[in-house]
């Protein structure tokens, strides 16, 4: 399912000349469409994948895992005024999905470890202080922070950090996928071995067969490799649609995977 069928800039006023205006893929922008329901992004650092990646987070309201709104995440503010720039247009408007970026998950872990361990304490100060009190008095002390332990391990388990960085990375996709959704990915490479990519790849198949839409900045030969993704390349102006194998990328990849010490020897 496309739900998000194109994005353009407004017309008829005079964009400003500051970051992220003055950006190249930005300053010769034009209509970038979704013709397929996985769209990788693909170019070099500073090619502006991120920043566009972040304008349309924001554009399209989403929710970002760490910080749960886009409109509310601090660091966000420097794409806000592009993202009101933004003109999108919708097969399906979709609230289901979410942005999120390599960086934000190691924080996200993090939170969730405090905050299970705050309900945990929460728990014995409330045993404590009702030992004496009725059971049914205990419960319904208990019964709020409880609750939300036990909704943690449904949704994750013994917990995020219980596990290794790519195990747990996979486990908050499998745990917040949800079908019919939009799903922005920055990077989501960062964490994960080549065998955890593939699996990725193949959650994301899952979610795509239930209406799922993908839209993934990365650097990794491997998810571009997505069968019957639509690639764009930010290392051109405009944004153009290019084939797998004419990537740079992969075809540095695959030329230092047969022969290494042609590029190591001068080291």
């Amino acid at each position: 399912m496309i739900h998000l069928r194109s994005v353009s800039l407004r017309e008829g006023e005079t964009r400003p000349k500051t970051f992220p205006f003055n950006l190249p893929v930005v300053s010769g922008w034009e209509e970038l469409t979704f013709t397929a329901p996985v769209t990788i992004l693909v170019g070099e650092n500073g090619s502006g994948k991120s920043t566009i990646m972040e304008s349309l987070a924001v554009a399209a309201e989403m929710i970002t895992i760490g910080s749960g709104s886009a409109h509310r995440d601090p660091s966000l503010e420097h794409v806000r005024e592009l993202a009101k720039w933004f003109r999108l247009v919708w097969n399906k408007r979709t609230r289901r999905g979410f942005f999120l970026r390599a960086e934000d998950f190691f924080g996200y872990v993090k939170q969730q470890t405090l905050t299970r361990q705050q309900m945990q304490a929460d728990l014995e100060r409330v045993d404590e202080e009702y030992k004496d009190r009725s059971k049914l008095a205990q419960n319904m002390a208990r019964m709020p922070f409880a609750g939300q332990i036990h909704d943690m391990q449904n949704r994750y388990g013994d917990g995020l950090d219980a596990r290794s960085h790519g195990e747990s990375f996979l486990a908050l996709f499998q745990a917040r996928f949800v079908p019919d959704g939009l799903y922005l990915l920055d990077e989501p490479e960062a964490p994960l071995s080549p065998l955890r990519q593939l699996s990725l790849i193949a959650a994301i198949k899952q979610m795509v067969e239930e209406n799922g839409q993908f839209i993934i900045a990365t650097h990794s030969p491997i998810l571009m490799a997505y069968p019957g993704a639509e690639i764009l390349s930010f290392d051109q102006t405009p944004i153009a649609p290019t084939d797998y194998r004419s990537l740079e990328h992969v075809n540095l990849m695959r030329d230092f995977l047969n022969d290494p010490e042609s590029f190591l020897r001068h080291l």
